[in-house]
């Protein structure tokens, strides 16, 4: 029998209404006495031990994480769904796994604080002043529409928990670089000023490190493009001829594909500014290395997490996965993640486990009253410091594009391959 997507799509959403009246909050089902087994597969930023240790204790199941490299987790997610119960990851992943059949539809109904997600995730944007940005806002494909698409519509189901989420630009080492004004001085360009060639690294990721590249193209003025987050085989093309001068040249120091392998490569020196993610910055911080997180004037490029539930899962699994979700957004999570510079999608209910001087300075950009701890119990903010870019709010008012899977998203990877293997 053959079965088109969107018949697929009806039958599942037929299937979760049916059963939309059962008791959602119920603990997950035990087979034969033995706790469900939930396996994780997604990236070193959300599946750390600390996290897996507490929910299992919380919940009682089983966890079983699989950390990996965006790229690489991303191939076995898409072609492999029976290998994992949850994915996580970004939103650009999205696109990817839905057309592959890879996830299956999620019902708000049973995710507990859904009331809670602030406007970020359902709506594309904190505040009505704040920018948008170009490429996929996690809104655009958060609801599964009635014919199988995704878009901003409100629905009952959903691709994806909202929760992780954050801003993204470059690390830099202020002992060599000199400290810019953020939003102001500091700037995408910076990757390809000439002073740090050959000791500028990127992520290997083709939806998150070419538009670091083209940024910086941007920026300094090497090339325009009319859509960033959209762009064609035209502007690929031009990009990449100007990113393989620099290559030639011996600008790039390398690529890396963890936040462990980002945080060696400027610790031990081989980098001094690099495309990086926030957890790095801190841990770099703890081992008393000046890393300023970039507040570029063009704009942040965003990224918002995704937990999604494999197409193969069911049963006590999905049961259990389920309350793996609501544990997510329960308070302690978004605490922790707080701690290494992420947000959560209902940080209210975070804040009653965050110090009044942790919620200041994570969340409003306030000076630290005193010093702070990060997740592995370093002091990774001084007393008196500020967050790089400031509040919540401020930062997230300024993006320049969200992680997307472009419609050019089969040159593009060509593209970066090439570029990669040069």
């Amino acid at each position: 029998m053959r079965i088109n997507r969107r018949e697929m799509i009806g039958a599942s959403l037929a299937s979760a209404a049916a059963v939309a009246s059962s008791d959602v909050f119920a603990a997950p089902a035990i087979h034969n006495g033995e706790k469900p087994v939930v396996r994780v597969l997604g990236t070193h930023v959300t599946l750390q031990e600390d996290l897996r240790v507490r929910a299992e204790a919380d919940l009682g199941i089983r966890l079983e994480f699989s950390p990996g490299g965006s790229a690489e987790v991303l191939h076995r997610a898409s072609t492999r769904p029976e290998t994992f119960d949850l994915y996580e990851q970004w939103s650009n992943s999205i696109r990817v796994l839905w057309q592959a059949n890879a996830i299956q539809p999620i019902d708000r109904k049973k995710i507990r604080y859904w009331d809670e997600i602030n406007p970020l995730t359902r709506e594309g944007r904190l505040t009505p002043k704040a920018k948008r940005g170009a490429g996929d806002a996690p809104n655009k494909l958060l609801f599964i529409q009635p014919d199988g698409t995704l878009g901003g519509q409100p629905t009952d189901h959903v691709t994806f928990l909202p929760y992780v989420h954050n801003v993204d630009s470059f690390g830099y080492d202020a002992s060599i670089v000199p400290r810019g004004v953020p939003f102001e001085t500091e700037s995408w360009a910076w990757l390809l000023d000439e002073r740090w060639a050959g000791r500028v690294a990127i992520v290997n990721e083709p939806t998150i490190g070419l538009f670091d590249l083209a940024l910086a193209v941007q920026a300094k003025g090497l090339a325009e493009f009319e859509d960033i987050g959209n762009l064609s085989e035209a502007d690929l093309e031009t990009l990449f001829k100007i990113l393989e001068r620099y290559r030639q040249e011996g600008h790039f120091r390398g690529v890396w594909s963890s936040v462990p392998a980002s945080v060696d490569l400027m610790s031990r020196g081989e980098a001094v500014i690099e495309s990086m993610f926030s957890p790095a910055v801190f841990d770099l911080k703890g081992r008393g290395i000046d890393c300023v997180y970039a507040s570029p004037k063009e704009g942040y490029r965003a990224w918002h997490g995704v937990m999604c539930l494999s197409s193969k899962t069911t049963g006590p699994v999905k049961d259990a996965a389920y309350e793996y979700m609501n544990w997510w957004l329960s308070g302690w999570p978004g605490a922790f993640i707080a701690r290494q510079g992420y947000y959560i999608s209902n940080p209210q209910r975070s804040r009653e486990e965050l110090s009044e001087a942790e919620w200041d300075y994570w969340y409003q950009g306030k000076p630290a009253a005193t010093d702070l701890l990060g997740t592995t119990g370093q002091v990774v903010v001084k007393e008196g410091q500020r967050r790089d870019g400031g509040s919540y709010v401020k930062r997230f008012s300024n993006v320049a594009v969200w992680n997307t899977v472009m419609k050019s998203y089969e040159a593009s990877l060509r593209h970066w391959n090439e570029f990669l293997a040069g």
